[in-house]
C-alpha cells in the first residue's frame, strides 16, 4: 500500500507562493513573467500570490473532475518536475459559480499524467486511482475522495482484479448505469472492465474482459451532469514513434457493458470522441500526431500522413479531413481535444498544429492562438516554440458554452513531448478573449 498525500504545507489545501512557490500565478523564474499576452489576443497572464482555501463541504455531484463535491468542475494539470530527475506532481485548480479560479489550488504528490479521477464507491466525491509496482505487474490503488478531496495520510487501497496486475486504467461508464467504471490492460493486452460501484475493499460491482493486444486506452467522456451515457473504449496498440492502430469497442445495445465485438480502425495516434456531425450519437476521431519513427526503410501509410479520419457513432464509413502538414519541425503536430465552445451541442475537433492549436469543423479551419513569452529561463524562446497547444475544453462557468484549454511550457522537452506546462489559457471560446490565463511553476523540495 501506498501512501498518497499531498505535497508537505498542502494539508489544509492552502499553498503560498512565497513560501512554497508550489503552484501559483505568476511565480516563474527571473525572465519568465508571463505578462507577454498572446499575438492572436489573450489577456496577459494574472499573478495570484496565494491560494485562497479550497471550498470544502460541498454536497456532492455525479462530476469526475469535481473534486470537492461542490458543483463546480475543477482542472487536473500536469507539474514539472524542479529537476530533471524529479518526478513532478499533480496540482488541481478548483472552481466556483464563476468558472475556474486560479488561486484557489492544491498540489497533489502524484506524478503528471498518472491519475484517473472517478467516483468508484458512488459517493458524490472522486476518488483517485493511479498505479503502482513494476511495468510488468502493475495494481491500481484508489485513494478516496471527500468534500476536501483525497484525505492526507490516508492509505491507498488496492483495486481488486482478477488475475494479474493491471496497467494504464482509464474511467467510464461502460454499460451506461451512471455508476463510474474503470477499464485497464493486462500485460498481454487483454482489456479488464471493473464495473462500479465499487466497495470500500477495492471491489468491484462485477467484472468482464474484452480481447485487446493494445498498449495504451482511450474512452470516451462521462457527462459530467450525472445523466447515464453509455461510454465507447478504444484499444490502441504499441509504438515506436511511428502511427499504428487499433479498435474500437461500442457500448452493447443491452446496455450489459462493451460490445463482444470491435471495429478495426486507421492508424493514427491522436484521438478524440465527440458528437461531430450533430446526430446525437457519439463519434470518433483518429488521426496523424506528427510523431515519426526516423529509422532506415520507414515510411508512414500516404493516406496516414497529415489526416484524420471521423468514424460515425451511428455507423458507416468513416470520414477522411486534411490537417496542415508537419514541417519537420520537432515542435508538433500533437494531440486531438474535441470542444463545444458555441454551445450548439454539436462538436469541433481542435488539433494541435505547428502553429498552434486549430479548430475543426467540417471543412472550416478556425485558429486559436496564444503563445508564450518571449524569453524563459533566462534564454531567448524560438518563435516556433512560443504557440501553445490544446489541452481541454470545460464548461467552467456553465454558459453551455466550453472554454478552450490552451497550455504551454519553455523548454525542449515540451517542444517534443507536450510536457512541462507552465502557461494556460482559458480561452473564450475561439475569440482573442480569455476567460482566465495564470501560470503554474514547479514546487520545491523535489528531485
Amino acid at each position: 500500500m501506498t501512501d498518497r498525500t499531498p505535497v508537505p504545507g498542502t494539508r489544509a489545501l492552502v499553498v503560498f507562493c512565497a513560501s512554497l512557490a508550489l503552484l501559483a500565478a505568476g511565480c516563474g523564474e527571473k525572465g519568465d513573467t508571463g505578462k507577454s499576452a498572446s499575438k492572436g489576443g489573450g489577456n496577459p497572464v494574472s499573478t495570484p500570490t496565494a491560494s485562497r482555501p479550497v471550498p470544502s463541504g460541498g454536497k456532492g455531484s455525479k462530476d469526475p473532475d469535481d473534486i470537492n463535491g461542490d458543483g463546480h468542475r475543477d482542472l487536473l494539470l500536469p507539474l514539472a518536475p524542479r529537476s530533471e530527475n524529479g518526478d513532478g506532481a499533480t496540482g488541481v485548480v478548483f472552481g466556483s459559480a464563476k468558472g475556474l479560479d486560479p488561486s484557489t489550488h492544491a498540489v497533489y504528490d502524484y506524478a503528471p499524467g498518472t491519475v484517473t479521477t472517478a467516483d468508484l464507491d458512488g459517493d458524490g466525491y472522486p476518488d483517485f486511482v493511479t498505479t503502482e509496482g513494476s511495468m510488468e505487474q502493475e495494481s491500481p490503488t484508489v485513494d478516496w475522495g471527500s468534500p476536501g478531496g483525497p484525505k492526507a495520510g490516508a492509505e491507498a487501497t488496492r483495486i481488486q482484479v482478477p488475475g494479474e496486475g493491471l496497467s494504464g486504467p482509464v474511467r467510464g461508464d461502460f454499460d451506461g448505469d451512471g455508476h463510474h467504471d474503470i477499464a485497464a490492460l493486462r500485460q498481454d493486452g487483454s482489456v479488464v472492465l471493473l464495473y462500479g460501484p465499487f466497495a470500500r475493499s477495492g471491489a468491484p460491482a462485477r467484472t468482464d474482459t474484452r480481447p485487446g493486444g493494445g498498449s495504451w486506452l482511450a474512452a470516451d467522456d462521462i457527462v459530467p451532469s450525472g445523466k447515464p451515457r453509455a461510454t465507447g473504449l478504444l484499444v490502441h496498440e504499441g509504438d515506436d514513434g511511428e502511427q499504428t492502430d487499433g479498435i474500437l469497442y461500442h457500448p452493447a445495445r443491452d446496455g450489459s457493458g462493451l460490445s463482444r465485438t470491435s471495429v478495426e480502425l486507421r492508424e493514427g495516434n491522436a484521438v478524440a470522441f465527440g458528437d461531430y456531425d450533430g446526430d446525437g450519437a457519439r463519434d470518433l476521431a483518429i488521426g496523424d500526431n506528427g510523431s515519426r519513427n526516423d529509422e532506415p526503410d520507414t515510411e508512414e501509410d500516404p493516406e496516414t500522413v497529415s489526416s484524420l479520419a471521423v468514424y460515425p457513432g451511428k455507423g458507416g464509413a468513416p470520414v477522411t479531413y486534411k490537417i496542415p502538414e508537419s514541417r519537420n519541425s520537432d515542435y508538433g503536430p500533437g494531440g486531438y481535444t474535441s470542444a463545444d465552445p458555441d454551445g450548439d451541442g454539436k462538436d469541433a475537433l481542435v488539433v494541435s498544429t505547428n502553429e498552434g492549436a486549430l479548430l475543426i469543423e467540417g471543412e472550416k479551419r478556425t485558429k486559436v492562438l496564444r503563445e508564450g513569452p518571449a524569453r524563459a529561463k533566462g534564454k531567448k524562446t524560438p518563435a516556433p516554440w512560443r504557440h501553445a497547444r490544446p489541452y481541454a475544453a470545460t464548461d467552467f462557468d456553465a454558459d453551455g458554452k466550453e472554454e478552450l484549454i490552451l497550455n504551454w511550457g519553455a523548454g525542449t522537452i515540451f517542444g517534443l513531448y507536450g510536457e512541462n506546462p507552465t502557461h494556460w489559457w482559458l480561452a473564450d471560446g475561439t475569440s482573442s478573449r480569455d476567460k482566465t490565463a495564470f501560470a503554474t511553476t514547479s514546487f520545491a523540495g523535489r528531485g
